[in-house]
């Protein structure tokens, strides 16, 4: 089996349509969305038509924030999300699409399970909200708490940095990787990084191939056309401008 697992998307329709170019050159079974696949981008709904079609989507933070009130976010993310709202809400002229994405958030789950493998948007014990940023390596004993309930490998994404967080306490960048990860009896977390915002200070989306069979986790890096998408951002009021800068720094 081999997986392609995508992650905080944010509405950047752009970024998503690249990745899925690539994986479908990639012999791919099945897609997994580790959810965000809305907020701060400018194609809520054409993003969520499109996860739609995939095998699983996880419930993100952005996701859970469109369905309910907004809390503990910037005024940024904020105002981004009633923005998305606005475009997710029943039109009389679009009312049975506005359903089926209103029904599509409501109903995603908050974790997955398949075998040795948990997926999820934030932590193994917070699965929508909790960061685990390279730098919580320092910090042994929430490491230890999240390590405790891991299967054995973990999938997530929520900070938008991809790497390999490991049971001795240390973060695997993609550079010391070479992009890819080989599974063994460690327990591992492996963030898969973001398609529609990296925050990694490299700007092309990023997004992981988990194969099964030859227990390898690659992580490949896709450019879009950066531009486009921050223009789209730029044109509307609600977002803030610093939504489309920050794509071209990967930050």
């Amino acid at each position: 089996m081999r997986r392609a697992l995508v992650s905080d998307i944010h509405g950047n329709l752009i970024a998503l349509q690249k990745v899925l170019q690539d994986i479908q050159e990639q012999q791919i079974d099945e897609i997994f969305c580790l959810g965000d696949v809305i907020g701060y981008g400018p194609s809520p709904r054409e993003c969520i038509d499109e996860v739609s079609n995939f095998q699983l989507c996880i419930l993100g933070n952005h996701d859970q924030a469109a369905l309910f009130d907004p809390e503990g976010f910037s005024t940024t993310a904020e105002r981004a999300i009633f923005w998305t709202r606005k475009q997710l809400e029943f039109d009389a002229e679009d009312s049975e699409d506005a359903k089926r994405r209103w029904r599509f958030l409501a109903e995603l789950p908050r974790t997955h399970h398949v075998d040795e493998f948990l997926f999820v948007h934030g932590s193994a014990r917070n699965p929508i909200n909790e960061y685990i940023f390279p730098e919580d390596v320092y910090n042994r004993r929430k490491i230890e708490k999240v390590f405790s309930l891991i299967p054995k490998y973990c999938f997530q994404g929520h900070t938008h940095v991809p790497g390999v967080f490991t049971e001795e306490f240390e973060f695997l960048t993609l550079m010391q990787l070479e992009n890819v990860y080989h599974l063994d009896d460690r327990k591992v977390m492996i963030n898969v990084g973001s398609v529609g915002q990296p925050r990694d200070g490299d700007s092309r989306s990023c997004y992981v191939i988990l194969d099964d069979e030859a227990r390898t986790v690659e992580f490949r890096r896709i450019a879009y056309p950066i531009a486009e998408t921050a223009n789209q951002i730029y044109a509307i009021e609600e977002l803030d401008n610093f939504l489309g800068d920050r794509l071209h720094d990967g930050k």
